[in-house]
């Protein structure tokens, strides 16, 4: 069907001033210290204020069976003390100074970040030189605290029905992978660790030369470089174990977990392996897969929400989740809950689910379709610009998994290389049943 004129004149308008805007890159830096750290800086001089983020090149996927969560516990440790400071006093002196702070875990990556005047900045800098390098990791702290990350994991996943589902899901999705383990870790693996083990994974894993310093705001090049010189240059530069790209069978076959939770409606999870933009051999893939999960469910006009949950009613709620940033294989995700008002099984509303993804395999979708999932796609990153944080994450989880930050100046230009027919290549190589996970998730009879 062809495309009436008037209506990619639309779209084309729309997109001419987001592409403009998503193109026109703010001031970038970087540069390597002689002990290995990278240092990226980007100015964005809108408001008074600057985020640091110190990006360690380790997470649950460098984990060794019977250690998960490993990497999430070192970083509690980090603020128990060090050559500098006592346990919490870190915190302390950010808090008195305003600063917000903090840091997290995720397969690849280990991150401590903290916002803050542009005039503190060498307090930042000074606190996590001392953090990365001398910190004490005693045993009588990592107890209590080990409890503390324990007493989390119940909170977060084992009486979350939702966080259940996913991790026994994300289980048999990467047989072959890394990516199974969760990354706050088994409880059976927190229950066993020792301080000893933090110690080990610290010296092996905490070098400057594993790590990228991410600096985002009011500063220039010129500000930022003899602060990273005084307080990270004079670190000493060691060795460091090596990471591993987490690789998945391309096609590893049609797996099923069946689970009865406390839930209000039943709910169905399919997860497809597929590449992300570190593994591909063809990144053009990734940005179709990209496209194509907004496209199916980005938004409430979207294929799949359209469709089954406001037109038939099937569902109460559906969503798509990929996340294209990680070192190694990644999943493409589609959850959805049944509507309690309609008598369809789980395996019905499969059934519809798969009919219209097969129709993207018989008929690509058309060139406006593609054109509102590529607009809301790149509005949503020039909206991302507003906030410092959001445009550290970004450069630092690119840097972190083996690309370069540069790779988020091309992605626009990427996504609008894509057509309809890749939508349609990506839905028949990708969305197969060989790369399909499931979990159906079942109310159980208390709750009926």
């Amino acid at each position: 069907m062809n495309t009436p004129r008037s209506a990619m004149l639309l779209f084309g308008c729309l997109l001419l001033p987001i592409l403009a805007i998503a193109d026109s890159t703010p001031p970038t830096h970087e540069f390597t210290l002689n002990n290995g750290l990278k240092v990226v800086v980007r100015e964005d001089h809108r408001a008074p204020v600057v985020t640091s983020q110190l990006w360690f090149k380790v997470g649950s996927s460098d984990e060794p069976p019977g250690q998960s969560g490993l990497s999430h516990a070192l970083e509690h440790m980090l603020y128990k003390g060090s050559s500098k400071t006592c346990a919490g006093e870190a915190s302390a002196i950010l808090d008195k100074l305003g600063a917000t702070h903090n840091a997290f875990t995720d397969r690849d990556v280990t991150t401590y970040y903290q916002t803050l005047q542009p005039h503190q900045l060498g307090v930042a800098f000074e606190l996590m030189a001392d953090m990365m390098s001398t910190a004490t990791l005693r045993a009588e702290d990592f107890i209590p605290e080990l409890a503390v990350i324990q007493q989390e994991r119940r909170l977060r996943t084992d009486d979350d029905p939702d966080a259940i589902a996913h991790e026994r899901l994300k289980r048999i999705a990467h047989p072959a992978s890394s990516y199974g383990a969760p990354v706050i870790g088994w409880m059976h693996d927190l229950q066993r660790l020792k301080a000893d083990d933090l110690r080990h994974w610290y010296q092996t894993r905490y070098a400057p030369g594993n790590a990228t310093l991410v600096i985002v705001g009011d500063v220039t090049l010129d500000k930022v470089k003899p602060l990273a010189e005084r307080y990270f240059g004079v670190l000493p530069a060691k060795s460091f174990a090596v990471v591993t790209q987490p690789l998945e069978l391309a096609e590893p076959g049609e797996r099923k977990i069946t689970l009865h939770q406390a839930i209000p409606a039943p709910r169905l999870i399919l997860s497809f392996n597929v590449p992300s933009l570190a593994s591909a051999e063809d990144r053009r893939s990734v940005h179709a897969l990209r496209l194509l999960n907004t496209l199916l469910a980005g938004s409430t006009s979207a294929r799949l929400p359209k469709r089954l949950q406001f037109t038939d009613r099937l569902f109460s709620a559906i969503a798509s989740d990929y996340n294209a940033v990680y070192r190694g294989d990644s999943l493409f995700t589609l959850t959805a809950q049944l509507n309690l008002h309609r008598p369809e099984t789980l395996d019905q509303a499969q059934a519809r689910i798969w009919a219209l993804l097969d129709e993207l395999k018989t008929t690509p979708p058309e060139a406006t379709e593609l054109e509102r999932a590529r607009t809301q796609l790149i509005a949503r990153q020039v909206y991302d610009r507003d906030a410092i944080e959001t445009q550290a994450d970004n450069l630092g989880a690119l840097e972190s998994i083996g690309l370069s930050w540069r790779q988020m100046e091309q992605d626009t230009q990427e996504l609008s290389r894509v057509t309809p027919a890749d939508i349609q290549n990506a839905a028949i190589t990708y969305l197969t049943r060989q790369r399909l996970s499931i979990a159906h998730v079942h109310v159980e009879k208390s709750h009926e």
